[in-house]
């Protein structure tokens, strides 16, 4: 069977079975009930209630955000003993135990709290980690690419469903029944896994060989001459979503109102970069991943550049908003395919090297986030989206031009 850019690993299944890629919209909410509902959602609102002073608040939420940047450390637990799939439910109970105690605190803002919330998130992570080799074991690159949006349009949709169920139940419950209700989004759909494909151990007959092969598939991923131009696009800042947390900062300068602010960037923002990551699985396969990815990624520039050039009215704001969050998520699709098609097949180290190449994917939103601010502090309100714009437009031609002229890798798969 051709692969598509890949290295040449084995797949864990001689056979093909019948992969059911929607099941990843299911098999991410765990990850996505902590990372998106509570850390980028409803904890700094659940600890505002409480008393806690934002600047505090800020500070336990970006602790929980932590594991995110660095779960490569232990993702690549998933590879080893037990099938990914076991990992998944393991870590998705654990993390549900994690958050349901984190509750049962006297405030989510005691240290024991912010201990247990950290703990769950690291579970969390667990699971994309386990959902990225499980990607990788897809034999076909049309379920890849769907796996890819069902992937990310199921984590922005969870993850926007536990805001909206915390949020709205604040006042009238407990915090004891929220954690309940926090810890049955993260444990019920991981349930799901079930009904993954089956997916064979690769098993060695001792730790030296499971070492070299290892070091085989790090070599076969990373360390060729094709590896270069898929690194560069991984950190390259093409719809990285880097002024999703800065859009609400201009509008005011559009002239545009907090109600309008708080739909748009809200539960309609979730709405709209859902819609864009399901859109992503309609574009053909033959369009290659990196292409694809590209070029949606100067669709978001062309959004950016509106808002930048525009008149400053509230019309543009809200037109250039909408486009840009659905642009974002069809980016964020193509961008997991894209890391499959770096990563080629699991193999022994899926999860791993899945981790890896995620964990970089965040780069661009910490580097770009900086320099959005730095062109707020020169050019004002249109700098912002301006100096985003230029440096995603003109990256993106250069690695355009790369792939569009590079042949696909053909190589075997057994």
């Amino acid at each position: 069977m051709r692969s598509t850019g890949g290295p040449e690993i084995e797949t864990e299944s001689p056979s093909i079975p019948r992969e059911r890629p929607w099941l990843f919209s299911c098999l991410i909410a765990p990850d996505a009930v902590i990372s998106l509902g509570l850390a980028s959602g409803a904890l700094t609102f659940l600890l505002r209630n409480e008393g806690v002073a934002p600047d505090r608040a800020a500070s336990i939420a970006a602790l929980i955000a932590l594991p995110h940047a660095i779960y490569f450390l232990w993702g690549s637990i998933t590879d080893f003993w037990i099938r990914r799939r076991s990992w998944l439910m393991i870590a998705a109970a654990a993390a549900a135990l994690a958050v349901l105690a984190a509750f049962h605190q006297p405030t989510l803002a005691v240290p024991w709290a912010v201990r247990l919330l950290f703990l769950g998130a690291c579970f969390g992570v667990v699971v994309a980690a386990a959902c990225g080799g499980m990607m990788g074991t897809l034999a076909s690159e049309t379920n890849k690419r769907r796996a890819s949006s069902f992937y990310q349009s199921g984590s922005l949709a969870i993850g926007a469903v536990a805001v909206f169920l915390l949020l709205s139940s604040a006042d009238r419950f407990s915090l004891g029944t929220l954690g309940w209700i926090a810890a049955a989004l993260i444990v019920v759909p991981a349930l799901f896994a079930f009904a993954a494909p089956p997916q064979s151990m690769v098993r060695e007959h001792g730790a030296w060989e499971t070492v070299e092969r290892v070091g085989r598939e790090f070599k076969s991923t990373f360390l060729r001459w094709q590896a270069i131009p898929y690194a560069l696009l991984i950190v390259a800042p093409c719809a990285s979503g880097a002024m999703i947390g800065l859009l609400p900062e201009l509008a005011r300068d559009f002239g545009v109102s907090g109600a309008q602010v708080a739909w748009i960037n809200g539960v309609g923002g979730a709405l709209l970069t859902t819609a864009g990551a399901l859109s992503a699985s309609l574009i053909p396969v033959r369009v290659r991943a990196p292409i694809a990815y590209l070029l949606v990624g100067l669709a978001n520039a062309g959004t950016l550049a509106l808002l930048s050039l525009g008149p400053q009215r509230p019309f543009i704001y809200l037109a250039s908003t909408v486009l840009f969050l659905f642009t974002v998520g069809a980016g964020y699709a193509l961008f997991t395919a894209v890391s499959l098609e770096f990563l080629g097949g699991s193999g022994k180290s899926g999860s791993a090297r899945y981790t890896i190449i995620n964990s970089l994917g965040n780069v661009p939103v910490v580097y770009m986030t900086w320099l959005d601010g730095r062109g707020y502090a020169l050019w004002g309100p249109r700098g912002m989206p301006g100096i985003d714009a230029l440096v995603c437009t003109v990256i993106a031609f250069i690695l355009l031009g790369h792939f569009v002229f590079s042949p696909r890798s053909h190589v075997s798969r057994t």
